[in-house]
């Protein structure tokens, strides 16, 4: 989501309570807070509390004083309101200093290069954007949003190897942008419907290939967001559901290789297929991420079997030699690009890692 030209708008460092302009009055007029009180059939401590700025003026009391000193109470009410307001900004702000180191955690001036957030020197200000970057309104929804958003029990596992504030506000950014997307309601049929024509894209270059998947997937009901790693931000690829009508697939290109990228893609199209509506599958280069063992195991069988059927894949094995001509015929024939059968030949250990990387198309992120 792009940062907003919203135009600045006025915020007075100061305000004054209703009782200071009746206390005027009461001077103009030459009479007690006791005679106004008694004008007004109020107590004359009521009154003299108002005047003090020491109790709020009510909007009964605003309708009084319009009839006793012809002051419409639309004046009253609307002095105490910004007086209010102005009194609460004041706590707030100081609350918000209080949490300067809180908000420090995030990757503020990345977030603010990428145009997200506003960069400030104000303490408080620099929180005051965290909160509206998260959508949020206090440090305490952000914490319980940034729960939900990292589902704690992975967030505290062993095997998390990101920084926590920089991996939310990435998967935030991936929330900002997929609301952007404008998405048909979701249809499984359809979207399996446009995911065989996406398979057809590996055999081109990445960034050719984007505007079409994102197309493809918008139209059956899925946002797909291509966002670059936040510094510390060590995951492939997020699936997960933005409402019953619309799922969101965001990918990082952290590994480069065109058959990373394709397998990670349709991997996470297999947990929107597969698995529940509630979760947030995170996908980490290294390890198995938030989804349980048997998850990934499924969407990574799915996603291996829907770019090479495991039947064409087991006769092609049996025959291998090794040769990279053998690889650039099996995958013309199957439709895909020669590095995604070269990456699960060295995911099944059939070759060495090393082996027909040569195969591969790498690519850039944008940010570099």
């Amino acid at each position: 989501m792009a940062k907003s030209d919203t135009p600045q708008v006025f915020t007075p460092d100061y305000a004054s309570p209703p009782g200071d302009l009746l206390q005027e009055y009461l001077e103009h007029l030459g009479i007690s807070s006791r005679e106004l009180a008694r004008r007004c059939g109020r107590s004359g401590k009521l009154i003299a509390e108002i005047v003090s700025g020491k109790a709020a003026l009510e909007p009964l009391t605003a309708l009084q004083l319009e009839r006793v000193l012809d002051v419409p109470a639309s004046v009253w009410s609307n002095m105490e309101a910004a007086y209010q307001l102005h009194q609460a900004r004041t706590a707030e702000s100081e609350d918000f200093a209080a949490s300067h180191a809180w908000a420090k955690a995030f990757p503020l001036a990345d977030l603010a290069e990428r145009g997200h957030l506003t960069r400030k020197t104000d303490k408080a200000d620099q929180v005051k954007e965290v909160l509206k970057f998260f959508g949020v309104g206090s440090v305490k929804a952000c914490e319980d949003r940034i729960d939900e958003l990292l589902q704690v029990d992975y967030r505290t596992s062993p095997s998390f190897d990101n920084d926590q504030w920089s991996l939310a506000a990435w998967l935030r950014i991936g929330e900002r942008r997929a609301a952007d997307i404008e998405c048909a309601e979701y249809d499984r049929d359809a979207f399996l419907a446009a995911l065989k024509v996406i398979r057809t894209l590996t055999c081109g270059s990445i960034p050719d290939a984007l505007p079409l998947v994102q197309a493809k997937c918008a139209a059956a009901g899925v946002a797909f967001v291509m966002e670059p790693a936040l510094p510390k931000v060590r995951v492939s690829g997020v699936s997960r559901w933005l409402s019953p009508r619309k799922g969101l697939i965001q990918q990082s290109l952290r590994h480069r290789s065109n058959d990373h990228f394709w397998f990670t893609f349709f991997h996470e199209c297999a947990h929107l297929l597969l698995h529940s509506r509630k979760s947030i599958f995170i996908d980490m280069p290294k390890g198995a991420g938030s989804a349980g063992p048997k998850e990934e195991a499924e969407a990574n069988t799915w996603a291996a079997d829907f770019l090479i059927p495991s039947a064409a894949m087991r006769a092609f094995r049996m025959k291998f030699t090794g040769t990279d001509g053998e690889v650039r015929r099996f995958a013309q024939a199957l439709g895909i690009a020669p590095g995604i059968v070269v990456g699960q030949l060295q995911h099944d250990g059939v070759i060495h890692h090393a082996a027909l990387n040569a195969l591969k198309v790498y690519h850039r992120e944008d940010n570099e």
